[in-house]
């Protein structure tokens, strides 16, 4: 039997305010003055489950409200960020990509370089309470603009000058539909000059049209979810066993661009849309694998899904019998498409590799 949380993984695609302990989220209110749905941690934690699997894209948006509204001080982001990191290394993360949008969280009056600064310091905190453990956790800021408001340029400088202090990449995320990276492209550019990497939401709530995008206007390196390049896959009519693949689809799969896919979350925001009440085994992931595609597995909202890394790793394991030989390459996959220093980088993947070769 595989012990899922003493594997050493890697996440790329886990928001920082869709990670947050409810114990937490009570307390920070009650020191703020936000009304929260509920008082009681657990009951709150059920409120958050319940909301995120009615069906309903109001009620799944309405939870972060209350996280982001816990967010706006430096206390608060230094606590949650710390707290965050912390449930990664519990969970046998060691390496941890956490994408946030600071535009979200100056409604107390904190500029946007001290909230990076306030993450950042969370974040540090933990990593050096691991390491006094006896453990091992790196992490790493991805800066986020949000597609429907007009401040990716400064987002994106926001996240240049914090390049050397904890921050290593740019996400772009929000409504797909009506909100082309198009519409941000000289940020997309200026970023390019700046050799910073980018990663976008897409192909999610939209088709191919909006992975096409990503790439061509935002000049993606990732893919974040990207479940939905399995429409631009067909079966031959004439025999099953055969695939075609779409121009976009050829382009992801030939130049491995990484899949960040989260299969919980696919199924709650319906990334999958044709299937009633889809399942794990409804989830395209294995076909994607099967195919070539270079997929790799995270959470998207720990506190949403009621989710672990380690937990989406058995799910799809369950569905698809996954062995080790085909988690360690799930792990490797992420870190090899990681945005942190190639020094670290490979310590990681050593790491990884080590672990798997004890089995």
């Amino acid at each position: 039997m595989i012990d899922f949380r003493a594997i050493p993984k890697v996440s790329l695609h886990d928001h920082l305010d869709g990670g947050l302990r409810p114990e937490t989220i009570v307390e920070l209110a009650a020191e703020i003055g936000h009304e929260l749905p509920k008082s009681d941690p657990a009951e709150l934690n059920r409120w958050f489950l319940d909301s995120c699997d009615s069906g309903s894209l109001v009620r799944y948006l309405e939870t972060f409200e209350h996280t982001t509204a816990v967010m706006q001080t430096t206390e608060g982001l230094i606590r949650v960020a710390k707290e965050f990191a912390l449930d990664l290394a519990l969970d046998g993360v060691i390496y941890g990509e956490v994408r946030w949008a600071p535009e979200q969280h100056l409604a107390k009056g904190l500029t946007l370089d001290e909230v990076v600064e306030a993450v950042e310091e969370g974040l540090a905190q933990a990593r050096q309470e691991v390491r006094k453990a006896g453990g091992y956790l790196q992490t790493g800021q991805l800066i986020t603009a949000m597609r429907q408001n007009n401040r990716a340029q400064e987002i994106a400088e926001l996240a240049v000058r914090h390049r050397n202090r904890g921050v290593v990449g740019f996400d772009y995320a929000g409504p797909e539909e009506g909100f082309s990276p198009a519409r941000h492209a000289p940020a997309f550019k200026w970023l390019n000059e700046q050799l910073m990497p980018v990663t976008l939401h897409a192909g999610e709530a939209a088709g191919k049209d909006s992975i096409r995008d990503a790439i061509v206007d935002g000049r993606t390196l990732r893919l974040g979810h990207g479940v939905r390049i399995i429409e631009d896959v067909f079966i031959d009519a004439n025999d099953d066993s055969k695939y075609g693949f779409g121009e976009v689809a050829t382009w992801v799969l030939e130049r491995g661009i990484a899949l960040e896919l989260s299969p919980s979350s696919n199924l709650q925001t319906g990334a999958i849309p044709g299937i009633d009440k889809p399942t794990m085994k409804d989830h395209p992931f294995d076909d994607l694998y099967r195919l070539g595609f270079n997929v790799t597995v995270n959470t998207d909202n720990r506190l949403m899904s009621g989710t672990t890394l380690s937990r989406e790793l058995e799910l799809l394991s369950a569905a698809f019998g996954y062995d080790l030989e085909d988690i360690e390459l799930f792990q490797l996959n992420a870190a090899n498409a990681s945005f942190i220093d190639m020094d670290i980088r490979s310590e990681i993947i050593e790491k990884i590799t080590d672990w798997f070769e004890r089995q």
